[in-house]
């Protein structure tokens, strides 16, 4: 049960969102200029930093949806469930492993990154913008799971919702609602 009295059947920050859509438009740029947007680092990987964080925060909504997203860009879920045990052994590349390395710095306190941690990203091809891209995306996270979490919303564990969430996003991005009508609440949470 939410903190606060959010519309039914809404599950995760939807139901922030549905509450304060005031507050949901900017919230929903930011994340469709961050994760759908031409960038060089790839929607997957985009997606796999915002997965990994949300993961790292254990806000299970948000490493669901985001994570479901990734499986669709990479066609792969295996890869997500391997990003988040550990993602030094995962099948990515080394210059997404050193950025997930900053970005869970980031989820920590951002003041421990260090000049290292980009220099060694910096080895592995990450320009400047992805290390910016990355940091955003990282602290970004923390405030959108805080912001799912802090309100207690309601977070379901069907997959199925989930993928039909990650599929949205992947292709449509951001600037929409994934979730435009409530969904039966059968509360697992």
């Amino acid at each position: 049960m939410a903190h606060i009295n959010l519309p039914e059947g809404f599950p995760g920050i939807s139901g922030g969102f549905t509450y304060r859509p005031e507050t949901a438009k900017p919230m929903r740029e930011l994340a469709h200029v961050l994760l759908h947007q031409p960038n060089s680092l790839t929607p997957a990987e985009r997606e796999l930093i915002a997965t990994y964080v949300s993961s790292k925060n254990e806000c299970h909504f948000c490493q669901s949806s985001h994570g479901a997203a990734a499986a669709c860009h990479l066609g792969d879920a295996s890869v997500v469930e391997e990003v988040k045990a550990d993602y030094l052994t995962a099948p990515v590349s080394n210059k997404l492993k050193a950025l997930l390395g900053i970005a869970g710095k980031v989820q920590q306190d951002g003041k421990l990154v260090t000049a290292a941690d980009v220099e060694a990203a910096r080895k592995q091809g990450a320009t400047d913008v992805e290390i910016h891209d990355t940091v955003l995306i990282a602290a970004a996270f923390c405030m959108f799971n805080r912001y799912v979490d802090g309100l207690g919303t309601w977070q379901p564990r069907d997959p199925a919702m989930y993928a039909q969430m990650g599929k949205h996003l992947a292709e449509m991005g951001y600037k929409e609602p994934s979730i435009k009508q409530p969904v039966e609440a059968v509360h697992s949470s």
